[in-house]
C-alpha cells in the first residue's frame, strides 16, 4: 500500500487530497494518514495542507526499486529488484533466493555487514554511500566460460562512469580503478552440477559517496571512492541503473551468440595494467611478467621471461611493481 501511495503522490502535479487518495485505494484516510508517516521515516520529504491534500517535495537517496525505476532501460535485470537496508552480503542473500527467482534478479543493500570481494578479502560498506548489489544470471554456458561474465561486469562499470564524466581503468579481470586507486569491485560465484550450471551471482561493490575517513586507513593507498576523488557526490540511484543499463545490453550480446567483442574491446582499450610490468600472484606464488593482451577467452596473456603464457583468473591476483596497478 505505500508504494500504491508513493506512486499517487508521484503522479500528481500538485497536491493530491487524502480523500482522493482513499477513493482510488479503497483505505480508510486514517490508514493513509499513517503511511504518509511511514513515507516521511523513509526519508521522503511530504508536504501536507488542510483541505488541500498532500504532495511530494522531495526523495530520499535510497536504492529501492521505484527510485531506480525512472532510469532504468533494461528489459529484465534489475526488474525485480530486491531493497535490503543492511545484509550480511548481498551475494549471500541471493544464494538463498536463488532457485525462486528469475534471471535478472538483483539485490541492492545500503549497508553490508560482511561484505567480501575475490578471495576472501574484506569489503567496507558503511551505510548509505555506497552501491552494493548482485546480480543473478542463469545462462545456458559451459562452466569453463563463467570468467568471461566478470569482465561483462567491469565493461558496464566503466561505460556508466563514462556516462557521469568520470575516466577510469579496468584492472584486469574484475577491479575497476581510478587513479591508481580501487574504486569498485567485482566477485562473480558460480553454482553448478556437472557441465550444468544452476545460476550465477555477479556481485558488485562501487565506493561512491564515501569520505576518506570511510576508507580504513590501511587502504587509504590503494582504494577510494568517487566523492573523494572528484568532490562530489553522486546520484546513486541513477548511477545503479546506468550500469544495470549497459550490464544488459553486453549480457545479452554474449549470452544470445556468445559475442564478447564490445566488451574484450573495452577491457582492453581502458585496461590499467596492458604493456606494463605486473606481479602475477597465486598463494604464495609471485611472479613478474609484462601483460600485453587479453585474448578473445577473457583471459590475460602475459610475457615472462620464459616465455608467453595465458594468466586465467580462478586464484590469480595482479598487482603493478609498485603499488596496486
Amino acid at each position: 500500500m505505500k508504494k500504491k501511495i508513493l506512486g499517487l503522490l508521484r503522479e500528481s502535479e500538485g497536491f493530491i487530497s487524502g480523500q482522493m487518495i482513499s477513493d482510488k485505494l479503497g483505505v480508510s484516510r486514517t490508514a493513509i494518514w499513517k503511511y504518509i508517516n511511514a513515507l516521511k521515516e523513509d526519508g521522503y520529504e511530504i508536504e501536507s495542507i488542510s483541505r488541500r491534500g498532500y504532495k511530494i517535495v522531495s526523495s530520499p537517496d535510497i536504492l529501492t526499486y521505484e527510485e531506480v525505476e525512472k532510469f532504468l532501460e533494461t528489459k529484465y535485470i534489475g526488474r525485480d529488484l530486491v531493497y535490503l537496508s543492511d545484509v550480511d552480503s548481498t551475494n549471500n542473500y541471493v544464494k538463498n533466493i536463488a532457485y525462486s527467482k528469475n534471471e535478472g534478479t538483483v539485490v541492492v543493500a545500503e549497508q553490508q555487514l560482511s561484505g567480501k570481494g575475490r578471495l576472501g578479502r574484506q569489503w567496507t560498506s558503511p551505510s548509505h554511500k555506497g552501491i552494493y548489489m548482485s546480480i543473478l544470471l542463469k545462462p545456458s554456458l559451459d562452466p569453463t566460460k563463467v570468467a568471461k561474465l566478470t569482465l561483462i561486469g567491469a565493461a558496464a562499470v566503466y561505460k556508466a562512469l563514462s556516462d557521469i564524466d568520470i575516466e577510469a581503468k579496468i584492472k584486469w579481470p574484475n577491479d575497476i580503478v581510478i587513479s591508481g586507486k580501487k574504486v569498485c569491485g567485482i566477485l562473480t560465484e558460480m553454482s553448478c552440477e556437472l557441465n550444468i550450471i544452476n545460476h550465477i551471482i555477479m556481485g558488485i561493490g562501487i565506493n561512491v559517496n564515501l569520505d576518506d575517513y570511510d576508507i580504513p586507513a590501511e587502504l587509504r593507498d590503494k582504494a577510494t571512492s568517487l566523492k573523494v576523488l572528484t568532490g562530489n557526490a553522486y546520484n546513486r540511484r541513477e548511477l545503479l541503473a546506468i550500469i544495470l543499463n549497459h550490464f544488459e545490453k553486453l549480457y545479452d550480446s554474449f549470452k544470445n551468440d556468445l559475442n564478447l567483442e564490445e566488451t574484450i574491446n573495452i577491457c582492453k582499450e581502458h585496461s590499467a595494467i596492458l604493456n606494463k610490468e605486473v606481479q602475477i600472484i597465486q598463494g604464495n606464488n609471485i611472479r613478474t611478467g609484462k601483460a600485453i593482451d587479453i585474448n578473445n577467452e577473457g583471459e590475460l596473456i602475459v610475457e615472462f621471461d620464459n616465455g608467453i603464457e595465458t594468466v586465467f583468473s580462478g586464484e590469480i591476483s595482479v598487482r603493478g611493481l609498485n603499488g596496486y596497478v
